[in-house]
């Protein structure tokens, strides 16, 4: 069975942007079924649109990307993983963003990869990464 990938925000705004090559190219040689995003990232990328103004070309396309990309919800799963996820990181003296604690925490109940180019990611040690950012 085909890896499902969790699109990070920082990727998931590559992609909109279209910015990042090797984003794009590897996202092309993955079919869109195994793409998925956290609904933490879905409303860090909302958030994003209303902060610009929801009417900007920027907007439309974070809107047609949550519209072709599977947006997990956030389910009792995540949330016992979030929990070990963040006791993990508190009794290892480790630290991780509260919403990018979610997202991995998400990632790790869904079985899927983080494609992500943040470090601070390599902290949950279960973690499966990639770095789509380099070809």
């Amino acid at each position: 069975m085909a890896p499902r990938y969790m699109l990070d925000t920082n990727i998931s705004s590559a992609v909109i942007k279209g910015n990042i090559p090797a984003v794009r190219a590897k996202l092309r040689s993955i079919p869109m079924t195994d793409i998925c995003v956290s609904a933490v990232t879905a409303g860090e990328l909302l958030y994003g649109a209303v902060k610009r103004g929801e009417k900007t070309r920027l907007a439309v396309a974070i809107q047609e990307f949550l519209l072709r990309t599977d947006v997990l919800p956030w389910d009792q799963d995540t949330a016992v993983r979030y929990g070990a996820v963040r006791a993990e990181l508190e009794r290892n003296g480790k630290s991780l963003g509260n919403l990018d604690m979610m997202i991995a925490a998400h990632a790790l109940a869904a079985g899927a990869v983080m494609v992500t180019n943040d470090q601070a990611f390599r902290h949950v040690v279960q973690l499966e990464l990639a770095d789509w950012t380099k070809p």
